[in-house]
């Protein structure tokens, strides 16, 4: 609604019009909302005027309250992501039937470069946003960690960034994230320590990280392993296709086992 509400009900008619849900960022005239009680305004007025002048429903309406950059250095922006979570929580109790959308790799803008604790940002964020009602997220799935396999001093150091547990907390993360930088010794030996694990995990592993140099080798290791193509997607794939779908925002999965 940043072009105030009169040219947000031209655009919303218009999608009306062709059957569309919409996505409404948490935007008014003022700007950007950066606050927990400006964004749950602004979705509260929009879904108003969406479902009450247009007749959406509400489960054709899918909020996006601003995923914004943490760790900046700017004490200002140190609570941005539980200002997300929060608004999250709040419009999910008020408004049940919206979905819950957002910009996960925002959240990391300031650490662009390094790989490792970019990846854990994003599962750790996910992780809490989940938990307070969010449905969906544009994160590279393929550069996605899962969050109970981030390192514990990295993710100690990641939560205290994104829940503003510290003070100091953006200075910690940056000095640590200078020896946890993909391509070191350690990280070619870690990443090669997997394919030693047997099959099943092999195949799970790839899947969850989203790795496809090994598929034709490990799916035919499996074919000769298991009875049939579909004891392979229900036996070692599905925990990893749910695994994967929980970490990209609760994803539903197409054979609907969810």
């Amino acid at each position: 609604m940043k072009e105030g509400v009169g040219t947000f009900l031209d655009h919303a008619s218009l999608a009306r019009r062709y059957g569309a849900a919409v996505v409404v960022m948490a935007f008014d005239e003022t700007g950007q909302a950066t606050e927990v009680d400006h964004k749950v305004a602004i979705c509260k007025k929009a879904y108003k005027l969406l479902t009450h002048e247009l007749g959406f429903l509400g489960s054709d309406i899918i909020f996006d309250p601003n995923i914004l950059t943490v760790g900046t250095g700017i004490e200002e922006h140190n609570r941005y992501a539980l200002n997300f979570i929060e608004a999250t929580r709040q419009i999910k109790r008020a408004l049940p039937l919206c979905k819950i959308s957002g910009g996960v790799s925002n959240i990391s803008f300031s650490f662009r470069g390094n790989d490792v604790v970019r990846e854990a940002m994003h599962a750790a964020f996910l992780y809490h946003a989940i938990r307070a009602g969010m449905d969906m997220g544009i994160v590279n799935a393929s550069q996605l960690a899962v969050y109970e396999e981030i390192p514990p001093d990295l993710l100690e150091r990641v939560e205290d960034v994104l829940l503003d547990r510290r003070p100091d907390a953006t200075e910690r993360l940056i000095q640590f994230a200078e020896t946890v930088k993909k391509g070191s010794g350690a990280d070619v030996v870690a990443d090669a320590a997997w394919r030693t694990e047997p099959i099943d995990k092999r195949l799970s592993h790839s899947l969850v990280k989203g790795i496809v140099d090994f598929i034709d080798a490990d799916v035919e290791e499996a074919r000769q392993k298991y009875p049939s193509a579909l004891s392979i997607i229900e036996g070692p794939s599905w925990p990893a296709c749910k695994l994967s779908a929980i970490y990209s925002a609760k994803a539903k999965c197409s054979c609907r086992k969810w």
